[in-house]
């Protein structure tokens, strides 16, 4: 167990850490789908429950659901391959109404995987940063689901930057790994937290709830010298009732993980799953590919000559830092909207801004120039994380009545920030099943809805996380697909 205090966690280089590790065991990713093809459709169907849009950010060639009524699950169900996400978007609501959200989406699930004869088990995806309902969302899918042997923490996500090692999580800032604890996703206004060694920050979200020695790594010597065997063998020997924290520096980690996990399963134990993005790729063997081009999504077949419309509602560092260097590089190719965040939890100012918003976006956009409509960037807070979340929903909800106004059908979509993502999708847009066509930029997930019921079908959508990629990286893209 750990005793440090967090500040005993000093950032560390990146290059002189990742080199004095054992070396990495590749490879792995073609066995477990190649274990996957074997078994199915015996093998059991991945159910992602995703706590905003973000999580498909490594996967593609899969469905995410934004409804969860019993034929839709049915039907997914019975035509998926691998398994398939539902957007929840639990993370953007108060637990209190999480608890129904999420009792009544795994009660369908369990209704709708009897009617089609299907066994599954779910994936609780969740912030590499470790904002979120913990452990809340996990003792909600136990009440519904039953016990199982243990818990499985795992929140490596090598994209975004996100290091566990000797159980303390990492963020990745420039050349330098620095505790999760004492990075600004740590001071979230709904989700904060103390500590970045993971035992530290379990007793501090779920205080009492596992006993020391019920708090199991999987370290890296386990991953990288012990391989499979090593984690199918720590695995099987668990209390029921424990937690694994599972430490990863590379995705190769993650997929060793994954192979001993499938192996650990096949001989009855069962698990749940609270991990970011990285888990899901691993565990269903889904093989990486290049970030999509322009040419990739074949814009010149497109009659559309409208502008790409980009909607930021994130207030995280990295995207004001982002939305500086798209509006410095693309000048004035761009139209930029800048919404005053006080003025839209005002209701009759808003409602102004919000109409003269819509129509200046939707001019902009028939005559080819590409729109940015943002918040302003300084954070408008509340007295506890529960204002804080409803002053979040009222500029969500600004947001979205913008996009349904405008009436210009634009060439892209680009939301910025998970609850942006989650409303402009479901409420502005109104997809109710999206493929993931794979990733715009590294851990940036491109998704299409095709649904002739939908508000733009075939458009392409950019579920662009707040916390990800490099300064340049969403110039980079508009500029790309410009």
């Amino acid at each position: 167990m750990s005793s440090n205090r967090d500040s005993d966690y000093k950032p560390l280089p990146l290059k002189e850490t990742i080199s004095a590790l054992p070396p990495e065991r590749p490879g792995i990713r073609a066995q477990i789908r190649s274990i996957l093809d074997k078994y199915d459709p015996e093998a059991p169907k991945l159910v992602i429950l995703d706590d905003d849009p973000t999580g498909t950010q490594t996967c593609h060639d899969i469905a995410v659901l934004t409804v969860w009524d019993i034929p839709t699950l049915t039907n997914e169900f019975i035509s998926s391959t691998g398994g398939f996400f539902i957007l929840t978007n639990s993370r953007a609501f108060p637990p209190a109404e999480v608890r129904p959200l999420l009792m009544k989406i795994c009660e369908n699930l369990k209704i709708a995987a009897t009617a089609a004869g299907k066994v599954f088990e779910v994936v609780l995806r969740g912030d590499s940063t470790l904002r979120g309902h913990f452990p809340l969302e996990p003792e909600i899918v136990e009440e519904v689901f039953g016990k199982v042997n243990a818990w499985v923490l795992a929140p490596f996500f090598y994209q975004g930057g996100r290091y566990t090692i000797d159980d303390v999580h990492y963020v990745l800032e420039k050349d330098a790994l620095v505790p999760a604890g004492q990075t600004p996703f740590a001071s979230d206004a709904s989700f904060s937290y103390r500590s970045s060694n993971l035992r530290d920050y379990i007793q501090e979200k779920a205080p009492g709830k596992f006993k020391p020695e019920n708090m199991v790594s999987i370290t890296l010597d386990d991953i990288r010298r012990g391989g499979p065997t090593e984690v199918e063998k720590k695995l099987l020997s668990l209390n029921t009732g424990s937690i694994v924290i599972v430490n990863a520096a590379a995705e190769s980690d993650m997929d060793i993980f994954s192979a001993g996990l499938l192996a650990a399963e096949s001989r009855g134990s069962k698990f749940l799953f609270r991990t970011a993005a990285a888990f899901v790729s691993s565990r269903l063997g889904i093989i990486p590919k290049p970030p999509m081009s322009a040419q990739d999504l074949d814009f010149s077949h497109d009659h559309n000559v409208s502008g790409g419309l980009i909607i930021a509602g994130s207030y995280v560092p990295k995207t004001t830092t982002q939305l500086g260097k798209l509006i410095s590089c693309r000048g004035d190719k761009l139209r930029v909207l800048e919404l005053n965040a006080a003025t839209l939890i005002t209701e009759d100012e808003a409602e102004d801004l919000i109409r003269r918003t819509a129509d200046t976006a939707s001019t902009e956009l028939a005559a080819g120039n590409d729109v940015l409509i943002m918040t302003s960037r300084e954070l408008v807070k509340g007295h506890d994380a529960l204002s804080s979340l409803g002053i979040g929903s009222f500029v969500a909800a600004a947001l979205v009545k913008i996009t349904q106004q405008i009436s210009t059908r634009p060439r892209y979509i680009i939301a910025k920030g998970g609850i942006t993502s989650s409303d402009v999708a479901t409420k502005a847009l109104g997809m109710k099943r999206a493929m993931v066509l794979g990733q715009a930029a590294p851990g940036v997930p491109l998704w299409r809805c095709d649904e002739e019921s939908s508000r733009y079908p075939g458009v392409p959508f950019v579920v662009f996380p707040g916390n990800v990629g490099g300064d340049d990286a969403l110039a980079e893209i508009v500029e790309s697909w410009s």
